[in-house]
């Protein structure tokens, strides 16, 4: 099953260097026409310029592909509506987007100022925010659309140092998981990926050997499987060195436990049974666990009222 991107056109976001640069080569390997988005920042999101963006669209066309550089900030509205008016002025509709943009600013808590918490968030979560609304109406009108967004390890588990970007990145896969379902009657598919891939912003933390085996070029290939025209729709993949997992936000089975006044002391002496995973489940939506504990309660209530 081979995937042909000819005739589509992709925005990617923070594509002037690591998973960008990679993720924009391999759409216009695929036949893509790329906008090539980096704001040309530090690692923590200072500074700016074209350059970073003007060489990989400058690679793209060697190659025989076609490209823009654009430098918007993911943060500016105005400047990621231009950014998309621009696409479509240019090759008249927008298929894809790939929002990869981001900033670290890591530090612990308890020295973390709540600036710096609002920016990693602003650029991870809002600016992702800002690109999906901005190509939203342009996919529902041509009837079809692949948005995906770059979450985390640090936001699925949690990571020491990171509360800012782990907020961020769990808060992409419930905006994911809602605008899944809300575009899939116009054919917009909309997923997560969670990479590991060694770039300037893991650089710090790994040794020669792992940083090899981490390039960015071996977590693009889910990038691509997202955004194909035979796209999952709702998924977390998860991605690194060649290796490709499925992440799920799952349910235990728990147990029925009631009210009254001692249904906090019940609940904590049945800690174990509600945390036992035998039989877990994966909520398609938000709405499956009211309706399995209503059912759950409705059953426990039709079995006293039963029993006399």
């Amino acid at each position: 099953m081979s995937i042909d991107l000819s005739g589509r056109v992709a925005i990617v976001t923070g594509a002037g260097g690591g998973l960008g640069r990679a993720h924009a080569l391999l759409l216009a390997k695929r036949g893509a026409r790329v906008v090539v988005n980096d704001l040309g920042g530090s690692r923590d999101g200072s500074g700016g310029g074209n350059a970073m963006a003007e060489a990989v669209v400058e690679e793209i066309r060697a190659a025989g592909g076609e490209a823009f550089a654009n430098g918007a900030s993911v943060t500016d509205v105005e400047q990621v509506q231009a950014m998309v008016a621009e696409a479509v002025e240019r090759w008249g509709r927008v298929d894809i987007l790939v929002n990869n943009a981001g900033i670290l600013r890591d530090r612990t808590f308890a020295k973390l100022d709540l600036a710096d918490f609002r920016a990693v968030v602003e650029v991870h979560l809002m600016g992702s925010m800002n690109c999906t609304k901005a190509v939203w109406e342009q996919m529902r009108s041509q009837g079809y659309g692949r948005i995906m967004m770059t979450t985390s390890s640090s936001g699925l588990w949690g990571n020491f140092g990171q509360s800012h970007y782990g907020a961020a990145k769990l808060g992409l896969v419930g905006a994911m998981k809602t605008l899944s379902e809300e575009g899939a009657k116009y054919d917009i598919r909309v997923n997560c990926l969670a990479p590991s891939a060694a770039t300037r912003m893991t650089a710090d933390i790994m040794n020669e050997v792992e940083l090899a085996a981490l390039a960015p070029e071996a977590v693009s290939p889910a990038m691509l499987v997202l955004v194909s025209e035979q796209a999952p729709n709702g998924m977390i993949l998860c991605a690194g060195a060649g290796s490709f997992e499925c992440a799920h936000i799952t349910m235990t089975q728990g147990a029925y436990i009631g009210t009254g006044e001692d249904a906090a002391e019940r609940l904590l002496a049945s800690l174990d049974r509600i945390v036992d995973r035998t039989d877990e489940m994966v909520p398609h939506t938000g709405l499956e666990q009211p309706r399995f504990e209503l059912a759950r309660a409705m059953a426990q209530t039709e079995a006293a009222l039963a029993d006399g």
